[in-house]
């Protein structure tokens, strides 16, 4: 590994047409430790490493020869014959003799790879991530069944710290509060619902920019669902999760039934329900007070038998518009459709980066890439910025 590490420092080196020294100097290292460290009298520092990664535009992974993970993923098309199949997360699949192109999928696939690099990065430098996982109960045990005792888990995990899940319109920092998985929401291609990523350093999700919140909500449940008992570990997409064909799949029953039971716990659900007196206009407020589809919250009613299938069919057939229409909560609607039509960086993410650069352990660029900002002023505004307050007398 050392071996490996002094090696593709020297191929940067000769790279870049500078001396030794130079590049030493470039890089912000002692001349001759660097070279003990070339030599492998010395080991490089964590920081050496950062700073060499820096300054390339490389990984520290790379640095460490690393092998870039290949993870299998689970490719799903909302074409109607199209089945799932597993595949490397390049670009094709194949599908009976057809090729199916995951370019709907690429943006996300692209950036989920560029937020586990961050992860693997912070890990080599002693940050890791850490995520709860949680048992299924067993294969013998039907998908739905698991899915809602995977949830009710989860929900007595997340209530553990102080987050009730069902309550938060912000699901994504609810769910980076109660169990340290990064959620991206990030501009995705139109059709495309959801990824969720787990590897040795990292977990998390990327999901689009939507419209749709409620939609969105319930995706990262879903994707939440698939990575608390690591399906498909490596990279697991979800192309279209309404599709009928993806329904039926054990391991998405489980998921869907997990983020049903997750947005709406059966306990509460049935308490909220009796208190009112089940209209479909009551049910419509109902869906705009727990943040969920009017679709969604009429098959989890019916499942639970808390309301029959003419009454089902009435509530499910409603947009989330005439729900809020309804309810009186169009405003409301309006600023969750806000809310999740904004990109939104990972929080967890970037408080770490940010504290291994607070604390010496790599440079400030790290940071700059990942809020998108550039180096040189950033480095500005935190080290060499203070205003002076209007209200100083």
């Amino acid at each position: 590994m050392a071996g490996d590490t002094a090696a593709r420092v020297r191929h940067l080196i000769e790279q870049s047409g500078l001396t030794q020294a130079e590049f030493a100097a470039k890089a912000g290292l002692d001349a001759p430790k660097m070279s003990k460290s070339l030599s492998g009298i010395r080991r490089f520092t964590s920081l050496d490493l950062a700073r060499i990664a820096d300054l390339c535009g490389v990984s520290v992974d790379w640095l460490l020869g690393v092998a870039q993970p290949t993870p299998a993923t689970s490719a799903r098309t909302a074409e109607a014959h199209a089945t799932s199949t597993h595949v490397t997360s390049t670009d094709t699949a194949t599908n009976s003799g057809a090729t199916v192109r995951l370019t709907s999928a690429d943006a996300a696939v692209k950036e989920a790879e560029r937020l586990a690099q961050f992860r693997a990065d912070l890990a080599f430098l002693g940050y890791r991530q850490e995520i709860p996982r949680f048992a299924t109960g067993g294969a013998s045990r039907a998908s739905v069944r698991q899915g809602r005792d995977l949830a009710a888990q989860a929900t007595a995990h997340a209530t553990a710290q102080g987050v009730e899940l069902w309550r938060c319109q912000d699901l994504a920092g609810a769910v980076e509060a109660a169990f340290g998985v990064d959620v991206r929401i990030h501009p995705l291609a139109p059709g495309f619902d959801g990824l969720s990523w787990s590897d040795d350093n990292a977990a998390l999700i990327v999901v689009g920019t939507s419209e749709l919140p409620a939609r969105q909500r319930f995706t990262i449940a879903h994707e939440l669902g698939h990575l608390l008992v690591r399906d498909d570990q490596g990279l697991h997409l979800d192309v279209d999760i309404h599709a009928a064909d993806h329904r039926r799949q054990p391991s998405e029953k489980r998921a869907n039934a997990f983020a049903a039971e997750l947005l709406l716990p059966a306990e509460m659900l049935c308490d909220r329900v009796r208190r009112t007196n089940r209209s479909v206009a009551e049910l419509a407020r109902l869906a705009c007070e727990l943040w969920v589809s009017p679709s969604t919250l009429a098959w989890q009613l019916f499942n639970l038998q808390l309301i029959d299938k003419s009454r089902c069919d009435s509530l499910r057939t409603m947009t989330a518009w005439d729900a809020a229409w309804q309810a009186g909560a169009v405003e409301t609607l309006g600023e969750w459709i806000q809310l999740a039509s904004r990109p939104r960086i990972p929080g967890a993410l970037v408080r770490t980066t940010f504290q291994a650069y607070a604390e010496g352990k790599a440079t400030l660029r790290p940071f700059a890439s990942l809020i998108g900002a550039d180096t040189d002023t950033l480095r500005q505004a935190i080290t060499g910025m203070r205003e002076d307050s209007p209200l100083q007398p």
